[in-house]
């Protein structure tokens, strides 16, 4: 009997108490989800992992399905260290991220009807659609066991020519993506009622 125990326990680890693998809750990472300026050094992310954080983005709302997002993705090393010379200070913050990621949408696209931009916002519509692929981004990393930090720092001109962008599209941020070298501090947010307003 005893043996009948052991070879069940073989066949269904997690019915004899061995650790499971699940997916974290949303609430879990939003939780855990922070901006990280420190990164282990040696370790990499796949070519894979990183089209499978990307095609999340694709779920995030856009002005009329216009989906002006685009992602230029530094994985090999020559990509990326050229990144890293373009995004200032940042540079040592990130310096052992395996991955960079420019963030750029498409102009005159959302917001726009007919070629012309719809109210005053204009193309802040691509702007805040880009804002919500790279949310979905983030978050997607940070269920799959990454770290991110969204940098405004960086050489528009110089990374359009690194990456041969198009002059129709506007770099709004150049995003690393690795695994945290150390617990960041939680933040102190405002008070819900600073920025909430119930009528």
């Amino acid at each position: 009997m005893k043996k009948i125990s052991i070879l069940l326990c073989a066949l269904a680890l997690t019915a004899c108490g061995s650790p499971q693998t699940s997916s974290p809750t949303l609430d879990e990472v939003f939780a855990s989800r922070r901006s990280i300026r420190a990164y282990k050094a040696g370790r990499t992310i796949s070519e894979a992992e990183v089209r499978e954080l990307l095609t999340a983005t694709q779920n995030a709302p856009s002005w009329a399905n216009m989906q002006p997002s685009k992602y230029y993705i530094a994985i090999g090393e020559e990509k990326r260290n050229a990144v890293l010379e373009l995004i200032g200070g940042n540079k040592e913050r990130v310096i052992n991220a395996p991955v960079m990621i420019v963030s750029t949408f498409e102009t005159a696209k959302s917001g726009f009807f007919q070629g012309e931009p719809v109210d005053a916002t204009g193309d802040l519509w691509g702007a805040y659609d880009n804002g919500l692929s790279n949310a979905y981004l983030i978050l997607k990393a940070r269920a799959m066991g990454f770290d991110t930090l969204i940098m405004g720092m960086r050489d528009a001109d110089a990374l359009r020519e690194l990456f041969d962008i198009p002059e129709n599209e506007t770099v709004l941020a150049v995003i690393a993506l690795g695994y945290r070298a150390q617990e960041p501090n939680v933040p102190v947010h405002r008070p819900l009622d600073e920025i909430a307003k119930f009528y």
